[in-house]
């Protein structure tokens, strides 16, 4: 491949079902209006364009670089997040959402190039796409193994330096409500494709270094079983669990609407997702924790969930604090 090929959700649907029943592995990079995306034999796939590192499974070297680096981010004022925020709990109030995942962009400077932040950050899901972004995301979209189905939808984020976080965390009120609903929505969507879904794990918290320090991020564990026929069929059940959950909000479907009037900013391939299927399993993750290659400069997209008993100061905070490179 000499250059990116993106293809329609159509042609991506075909894709993964031709390469799935034949057991050939592929990366997919699915963006989030599922309108933009790319899908490529791991043979076919040129490091110098597409590098990834996928819960091990990489087409790049590893790197030990520990080196001094600047960044500075410049993010939207509270007056403008406040805006926003406004909107949005109106449309709380109205009924049209309860759980709704505000995104903004924050210019950023670093003397690190994209492909630099790539090599050097430490993740279980990074992706580089040459002069397009980066992403080093800690969230598991999917994960499928042994004809099984895992989601770990993750929501709640606490700075870990402040005392008692971890129980500050787990018992507060808004973020529990939060949990709780996109636990019920990532189990309704797999009870789409799979059978006997069940919660294993539910509020369990991951400890995320970053050069600010460390974030405790709570997750949860939900399963199901997939059907026997689920290789030929990838690319169709797949995209049905797309966007994901748990950056976009529920209802699903009229949240997503809400998004893209309030946001007011092309997400691209920001909260997609992307993977590999290795003939055998599936590792995918939500593109969040995400730099993009703009003509006014480097951008940092982020955000956090929001539901009536969302605080704007705090959440405000929230959209700041997840702007970080994992390089400790």
């Amino acid at each position: 491949m000499s250059d990116l090929a993106f293809v329609s959700e159509n042609e991506l649907r075909n894709h993964m079902n031709n390469l799935g029943a034949q057991g050939i592995p592929f990366l997919f990079i699915i963006s989030f209006l599922k309108d933009k995306n790319i899908c490529l034999p791991l043979g076919e796939i040129n490091p110098g364009i597409i590098g990834y590192d996928i819960a091990g499974n990489s087409n790049t070297p590893k790197t030990n670089y520990n080196f001094h680096f600047n960044f500075e981010a410049m993010p939207v004022s509270y007056e403008d997040y406040l805006t926003r925020f406004e909107k949005v709990m109106q449309h709380i109030r109205f009924g049209n959402t309860y759980l709704i995942n505000l995104t903004l962009p924050t210019p950023i400077r670093t003397s690190l190039n994209l492909h630099e932040i790539f090599q050097r950050s430490k993740a279980p899901y990074k992706l580089w796409l040459k002069n397009n972004f980066t992403v080093f995301s800690p969230e598991i979209f999917i994960r499928v193994k042994d004809g099984r189905i895992y989601s770990y939808p993750m929501k709640g984020t606490l700075d870990a330096s402040i005392a008692n976080a971890d129980k500050i965390l787990l018992e507060s009120p808004k973020e529990r409500a939060e949990h709780f609903t996109i636990v019920d929505l990532i189990r309704n969507d797999l009870s789409m494709v799979s059978t006997g879904v069940n919660v294993k794990r539910f509020m369990y918290l991951d400890r995320i270094k970053t050069h600010k320090g460390e974030l405790l991020q709570a997750s949860s564990e939900i399963e199901g079983i997939l059907p026997t026929d689920w290789k030929q069929n990838l690319g169709e059940w797949f995209l049905q669990l797309l966007p994901a959950g748990s950056i976009s909000g529920a209802p699903k479907r009229k949240t997503v609407e809400i998004l893209l009037n309030v946001e007011g900013y092309n997400r691209g391939f920001y909260t997609g997702v992307f993977g590999i299927f290795d003939g055998e399993g599936i590792e995918s993750a939500v593109m969040i924790r995400f730099i993009e290659e703009t003509p006014q400069g480097l951008v940092f997209k982020s955000g956090g969930g929001i539901t009536f008993r969302s605080d704007p100061w705090q959440e405000y905070q929230e959209l700041i604090q997840k702007v970080y490179v994992p390089i400790a």
